[in-house]
């Protein structure tokens, strides 16, 4: 956690440095280590390499990247959207933000249902064949438009983000500078952490699918389970986008290379690395395996949705029947912290579910290869990194109620156990 100099992931320097560095290299690692010529496995520790005939970059694959960016940016201006105040910022005002990811959505898979499953004129196919000069494409795209926000942020009268704002540039490149970047009204924030990244997930996700008919000349049960699951994740952040307004990504964080590489790079081309392993290794999976993947995913849903939902319903309106008769303890804010329900199981069980989702994304894989499990594993470290960054915002926050609320809700994650 961040010392009292305010600085996080092992800042100022050295932290930044490697994460900037290992995050691009765990992205290329992934297909290093698991493609087409197979798939690193704990058995026999033998590392498949890159394909013979894969390229690392062209210029194809910088037009279809841009032109994604571009396409999700036309539909967000021109299709029609509620228009939301965002919560209070320090200067005293309020930014609006436009939702209409849904829109977007629908927009995009009736397209790519036309265009590439109906029509064949634009094969998504073709994404797991040129997935490695894509991801050069996105990475280096991201870079660049890094490398504009942080020189922007200098212009005068910027609302800068309180923890990039510091005397490390490097830092402050990592974290981002300014807090809510905008072209006009548009939102650079808001944005790429749910339209181009999370959409696009789902369509290099079609693109698998696709690929896999075509080798294989059928969808294998695993991967129609794969591609489900992890539509219903991205349709639930879409679905509930408001709530976006409250997470720490928009009230807190400023716009830098941290975020701007998760959305735009790290969630499409990891979060699809189930899919893509399926393309090659398809698995057929026994009845029972099946249910009991199906009833992990939905109790990850109930605990992940119920958790969120409850929260939100709470803060909007603490007299809705759903939430009246929850427990709770009134901090010397005047606000009120939740004890029961879901948020008295643990602290942060909305991440609990979160997890056991990953496990469901998972799963279908079977066991062939720890490599689709990276998801999974890389996840609990991210899961526990982002609670410890919530305990120590929420101490400083609530001060002595929150350790009266660690008393009355003993867990962290997992009932029991942490």
């Amino acid at each position: 956690m961040a010392a009292d100099h305010g600085y996080e992931f092992m800042g100022p320097v050295f932290g930044p440095m490697v994460i900037m560095m290992a995050l691009p290299a765990v992205c290329y690692g992934l297909v290093y280590f698991c493609n087409s010529e197979g798939c690193f496995s704990l058995g026999d520790m033998t590392l498949p390499g890159l394909p013979p005939q894969a390229r690392l970059i062209s210029a194809e694959a910088f037009v279809a990247i841009l032109g994604w960016l571009a396409f999700q940016s036309i539909l967000h201006c021109i299709l029609p959207g509620q228009n939301v105040q965002g919560t209070l910022l320090p200067n005293g005002k309020r930014l609006t933000y436009k939702f209409n990811a849904k829109l977007n959505l629908a927009v995009t898979l009736i397209a790519a249902a036309t265009f590439s499953f109906y029509l064949h004129v634009l094969p998504l196919s073709w994404i797991y064949d040129n997935f490695l000069p894509l991801l050069t494409a996105a990475s280096t795209i991201t870079i660049l438009l890094v490398i504009g926000l942080y020189t922007s942020s200098f212009s005068h009268s910027k609302m800068l983000a309180l923890g990039g704002n510091t005397d490390s540039g490097i830092y402050n490149f990592f974290i981002g500078r300014e807090l809510n970047p905008r072209i006009g009204t548009f939102d650079l924030k808001h944005f790429c952490e749910l339209y181009p990244g999370l959409i696009g997930w789902l369509v290099i996700d079609l693109g698998m699918l696709q690929k896999q008919y075509e080798k294989h000349g059928s969808v294998s049960t695993s991967m129609t389970l794969v591609c489900i699951f992890q539509f219903v994740y991205v349709l639930d952040a879409l679905w509930f986008e408001t709530a976006i307004l409250s997470t720490m990504d928009i009230v807190h964080d400023g716009f830098g290379f941290m975020l701007a590489f998760g959305d735009l790079v790290w969630v499409p081309f990891t979060y699809s690395l189930q899919a893509r392993y399926l393309v090659d290794h398809p698995q057929a999976l026994p009845n029972l395996a099946l249910l009991a993947i199906l009833c992990l995913k939905g109790l990850g849903y109930c605990a992940f949705r119920g958790a969120n939902s409850q929260k939100d319903t709470f803060r909007r309106d603490p007299t809705h029947p759903s939430v009246r008769n929850l427990q709770t303890l009134k901090t010397e804010r005047g606000t009120r912290l939740i004890t029961s329900g879901w948020w008295g199981v643990a602290r942060h069980i909305n991440y609990t579910g979160d997890w056991l989702m990953a496990w469901a994304w998972c799963l279908p894989c079977s066991f062939g290869s720890i490599i689709p499990y990276f998801y999974v594993i890389y996840f609990a470290a991210l899961l526990v990194h982002r609670e410890m960054r919530d305990e120590h915002a929420c101490s400083r926050k609530y001060g002595a109620d929150w350790d009266k609320y660690k008393a009355m809700v003993r867990y962290r994650l997992i009932p029991f156990v942490y």
